[in-house]
């Protein structure tokens, strides 16, 4: 009984509140989280707008999406086995690195124990590189070969991964990255360049389908610009930070591109970009280099819209920025101009580290934010996919195409969720990674 009197007490009290909140959800549920669902049903059925009835066709519209007009060379499986070599083998290598440091160094003494691995799996490259070099195409010797190698990799990698402390130099992550990098680079386009791995595979195929086409588009969007805005965004959000003149109106002026229409910035763009009378093209006369077709050749498409989208908003993240820096104590400051620190050692040691949780949460809103992009390309390409090949064809604008254009709704809602799921995924993986690396301070 005392149970359902606080019950009907608890509900007499926040009735009120809930039919408050009553039209705000249903505006919620209608546009929002209605067309969501019904999207992902719609994924699994043809439908057009010339017929009245929808059918179930189950995932036929994602297999469309994958399907190539024209096979490749290299066989998908193989491109994939490759690419399990050359990853786990370049980390194998880049922990052998470490172990040679270390073993060279006066702290952090491997066991002796681990050469022997090292040099097992060295030979086992050996002849690894030796067989793919002697056979050509697909054998089975290959896939076992590889698959054997892949796995003894991945053994050692786990194995050893807590038995061996990198080596301690200054910036030793971005060492180990560009270590990587090069021996990726050396395994996959040197020692075996016959051997083609799934990122070529891709490069390959995406010339036979949209879909992967707008998928490569889209990536090497968000690759080039999401560095560079947060780059000049917080070049800019440091230099604003400091006691200089008119300081608010330089603000304010980086700003305004951010709330200034789309359709607009993209219009005077294009006249920038023209190329006879542009203001870039100008400039570059100024040090007798020869002019840019930059709306007309397909390899600047992609830079182009780069160039467009991180001049809008790199005011808006340079705010945040700004946010984060002044949210910093300078008590911090204080006590490294005591200890005589450089400005660069204070942004190194202080700034930076300070600052991760403000750029965890700007370097997720800005990749979300590129995954999106549409309206630059469809204003400066006059609603084409880029000038010629499809080069600005990116994934929104593959929905906005297979839906309004060609009324594929089942096509378009399949490729709208696997643009959800590519955003889910990548944003998951940043929320692990900031789990250990941001530092939030107290």
């Amino acid at each position: 009984m005392s149970y359902n009197r606080q019950s009907k007490k608890y509900w007499r009290e926040t009735w009120k509140a809930y039919l408050f909140l009553l039209p705000s959800l249903v505006i919620l549920g209608v546009f929002t989280l209605w067309p969501i669902v019904f999207s992902l049903v719609l994924s699994f059925f043809k439908w057009d707008y010339t017929s009245a009835s929808r059918y179930f066709i189950g995932l036929d519209n994602y297999k469309e999406l994958f399907r190539i007009s024209y096979p490749v060379q290299m066989n998908l499986f193989y491109s994939i086995i490759n690419m399990a070599v050359y990853v786990v083998t370049t980390l194998v290598l880049v922990q052998i690195v470490h172990y040679f440091l270390c073993s060279v160094s006066k702290y952090d003494k491997p066991k002796k124990g681990h050469a022997t691995l090292y040099i097992l799996f060295a030979s086992i490259l050996a002849g690894y590189v030796i067989l793919r070099n002697l056979s050509a195409g697909l054998t089975v010797a290959g896939i076992l070969y590889g698959l054997a190698m892949v796995a003894f990799g991945l053994a050692l990698l786990f194995k050893r991964r807590g038995s061996i402390q990198s080596f301690k130099m200054k910036s030793s992550q971005w060492v180990t990255l560009m270590l990587f990098i090069g021996i990726y680079y050396l395994l996959s386009r040197v020692l075996l360049k016959e051997s083609i791995d799934f990122l070529q595979y891709f490069v390959l195929a995406k010339e036979s389908s949209d879909f992967l086409k707008s998928i490569f588009n889209t990536i090497y969007y968000v690759v080039l610009s999401v560095p560079t805005q947060i780059a000049l965004a917080l070049l800019i959000a440091v230099l604003l930070n400091k006691n200089i003149k008119l300081r608010s109106l330089f603000r304010t002026a980086y700003f305004i591109p951010f709330v200034t229409s789309v359709v607009a910035v993209s219009l005077v763009w294009q006249w920038m970009f023209n190329d006879q009378f542009g203001l870039l093209n100008y400039i570059l006369s100024w040090f007798n280099l020869p002019k840019i077709a930059w709306l007309k050749e397909e390899v600047w498409t992609i830079p182009t819209i780069a160039i467009v989208s991180v001049w809008q908003h790199v005011g808006y993240t340079a705010v945040i920025f700004l946010a984060g820096l002044q949210n910093i104590d300078r008590s911090y400051y204080e006590a490294a101009d005591v200890d005589g620190a450089s400005s660069w050692q204070k942004f190194k040691f202080i700034t930076w580290p300070l600052l991760s949780g403000t750029t965890f949460f700007i370097m997720i809103i800005t990749m979300i934010g590129a995954f999106k992009v549409f309206s630059q390309i469809f204003i400066l390409y006059q609603g084409l996919p880029g000038p010629v090949n499809k080069s600005g064809l990116t994934l929104v604008y593959y929905v906005f195409d297979a839906f309004y254009n060609q009324q594929r709704m089942g096509v378009a809602s399949a490729a709208a969720y696997i643009l959800f799921m590519i955003i889910l995924l990548l944003t998951m993986v940043q929320l692990y990674v900031g789990k250990k690396r941001v530092h939030y301070e107290g």
